[in-house]
C-alpha cells in the first residue's frame, strides 16, 4: 500500500476535517473518528482523494470504546503511522454560576475526552506503531493563558501538553515522535456563530493580523509534525494563536 496510515480523532468537521483532507492530499490513507456524526464522516470519506480511508465511531471518554475503535482503525488501514488527537470538548461552567453537581460533572466529561482519552488512545496505538510512528496532539492557547469560563478546558489541554512531552522522551527509543500544536480560535462552522458582530469583531482583534485562523494552517502544521524530517521537534508546543498570545 502506498502512503501512510493516519488516524484523526474528532475527524468530521473542523479542525479534524481539514487534518484529514491534508493527508489524504499527501497520498495517506485517513481513519475518520466521529463520535456522532457518521452522515459528516461518511460524505468525507467519499470526498477524500485516493483509496483505503476509513471511518471509525467512538466515545473516546470510554476506555472500552477507544482501544476498540484505534484497533479497527489499524485493522482498516494495515497498521498505524500517525496518530493525531484532535476530538475534545469545550463545556463553559464558570465557577460562580454552576451548582456542585454540574461543576464536578463537567469536569469529569472534559478531562475524560480530552485528557484521559487521547492518554488512553495513545496507549492503544502505540501497540500498532513501528519506527517513524508520529503522534500529534490538538492542544490549545487555553493551556497557557487559562479559560476562566471553562477552566477544566483549560487545565485539560495544559495536561495534554504535559502528556505529549512525557510521551516523547518515554517513545524516542522506539523512534516515536509526539508533537503538539496549540491554537488559538480558528474559524470553523462551529465558531462561525462567535464570529459574528459585535462579538467576533473583538475576537478578530486579539491578533494583530486582525483575524483568527483557517483550518487548514492548523492542519499544515500538524503534517509538519506527523513529517519524516520531524523528529527532532519531538517534545514541541507550536503556537498557531496569530501573536494573539505570546509565551516566554
Amino acid at each position: 500500500m502506498k502512503g501512510r496510515a493516519v488516524l484523526v480523532t474528532g475527524a468530521s468537521r473542523g479542525i479534524g476535517r481539514a487534518i484529514a483532507v491534508a493527508f489524504a492530499a499527501g497520498g495517506d490513507r485517513v481513519a475518520i473518528h466521529h463520535r456522532d456524526s457518521s452522515g459528516l464522516a461518511e460524505r468525507l470519506r467519499a470526498e477524500l482523494p485516493g483509496e483505503g480511508h476509513a471511518v471509525v465511531r467512538a466515545d473516546v471518554a470510554d476506555p472500552a470504546e477507544a482501544s476498540r475503535m484505534v484497533d479497527e482503525a489499524a485493522a482498516a488501514l494495515g497498521g498505524i503511522d500517525v496518530l493525531v488527537n484532535n476530538a475534545g470538548v469545550f463545556l463553559p461552567h464558570p465557577v460562580t454560576e454552576v451548582s456542585y453537581e454540574e461543576w464536578q460533572a463537567t469536569w469529569r466529561r472534559t478531562l475524560d475526552v480530552n485528557l484521559v482519552g487521547p492518554a488512553n488512545i495513545m496507549w492503544s496505538a502505540v501497540r500498532h506503531m513501528g519506527r517513524g510512528g508520529r503522534i500529534v496532539n490538538v492542544s490549545s492557547r487555553g493551556a497557557f493563558r487559562g479559560e476562566p469560563d471553562s477552566p477544566a478546558y483549560g487545565a485539560s489541554k495544559a495536561g495534554l501538553n504535559a502528556l505529549g512531552q512525557s510521551l516523547a522522551v518515554a517513545l524516542a527509543p522506539l523512534g516515536i515522535a509526539v508533537g503538539t500544536v496549540a491554537p488559538g480560535f480558528v474559524e470553523t462552522d462551529m465558531t462561525n456563530e462567535h464570529l459574528k458582530a459585535p462579538r467576533g469583531d473583538a475576537i478578530r482583534a486579539q491578533s494583530p493580523f486582525g483575524r483568527v485562523a483557517r483550518a487548514e494552517e492548523i492542519a499544515a502544521a500538524v503534517l509538519y509534525l506527523a513529517s519524516p524530517g520531524a523528529e527532532w521537534a519531538s517534545g514541541t508546543v507550536i503556537d498557531l494563536n496569530g501573536a494573539s498570545y505570546l509565551r516566554t
